[in-house]
């Protein structure tokens, strides 16, 4: 999963992860790639502009977002799988909280579960992970979609976050996840403030520390809005999510979560560069 580079070792420590929401309510793109075919088109424009990996999601987790079914989810996201592994071999992701929808995925063709409850959702999510023996990702999320934004506080939230977050690994390593597949995601958006996000990103390698990979995801969020009011749209965002995503680089993020892939990789072509010259 490295992408190889003829200018600096930098541009290996990145890699982009391209998103490919299968939802019809998503906060950035909702219905736009609903269709398994549009879905797949979009997918292979993404691994065109440079996506190492693609993370096909069929459940909005956007702020308010109601649940989805379990066989709606997996109608949505396995065909999309099976078409995309049949025209790449690259590392594919599904975004779900439930066991079965990553049985299916995996099933269909994919290699990684980024699961926006770090395996807590339900009984067997861990089981089913050391079961699949892909990789996955834990990530942080205070209370759930419905509610997360309503007034979340913490202490510290780094040191929360990141306790949290070791803590969740541990489980999954005991239930037999390898360490090797295992990374960690602090979650920017989900129950956090822009105070929350911004230090997040100052600190993240606070929890890089912890020796797990980390995936940063800030794509198109709400947190730069909060920064820039004009940008009220998500394609508004652009520029935001480029300053995020390099600064998760710079600062130990082993693999941004991006809608915009071209862009990215291309400022994280130029990143490397001013680092080779440094």
């Amino acid at each position: 999963m490295k992408r190889e580079s003829q200018t600096s070792p930098m541009s290996v420590l990145s890699q982009v992860m391209g998103i490919v929401n299968v939802t019809p309510d998503s906060f950035s793109d909702g219905g736009r790639w609903a269709s398994t075919a549009a879905a797949v088109d979009h997918a292979m424009r993404l691994v065109e502009q440079g996506a190492d990996v693609l993370d096909i999601g069929g459940e909005s987790t956007r702020p308010g977002a109601e649940p989805v079914g379990e066989a709606e989810e997996i109608e949505r996201v396995a065909p999309v799988i099976a078409a995309v592994r049949a025209r790449w071999g690259g590392p594919i992701s599904v975004d779900t909280m439930k066991p079965a929808v990553a049985r299916a995925a995996v099933a269909a063709g994919a290699t990684m579960w980024n699961d926006v409850t770090a395996l807590s959702q339900a009984p067997d999510s861990l089981a089913v992970a050391a079961e699949l023996g892909c990789a996955v990702v834990l990530m942080h999320m205070k209370g759930e979609p419905r509610t997360m934004q309503a007034d979340p506080r913490y202490g510290d939230v780094v040191a929360e976050v990141r306790d949290y977050l070791r803590d969740r690994a541990g489980a999954a390593m005991a239930a037999g996840v390898a360490r090797e597949n295992i990374w960690l995601d602090p979650g920017i958006g989900f129950g956090k403030t822009l105070e929350h996000n911004m230090a997040l990103t100052a600190r993240l390698g606070e929890l890089a520390a912890l020796g797990f990979p980390v995936l940063y995801a800030a794509s198109r969020k709400r947190t730069i809005q909060a920064v820039d009011p004009t940008a009220v749209e998500a394609t508004d965002r652009l520029g935001g999510s480029l300053a995020l995503a390099l600064e998760g680089a710079r600062r130990g993020a082993r693999m941004v979560r991006v809608h915009d892939v071209r862009e990215t990789v291309q400022a994280l072509k130029l990143l490397a560069a001013v680092a080779a010259a440094g």
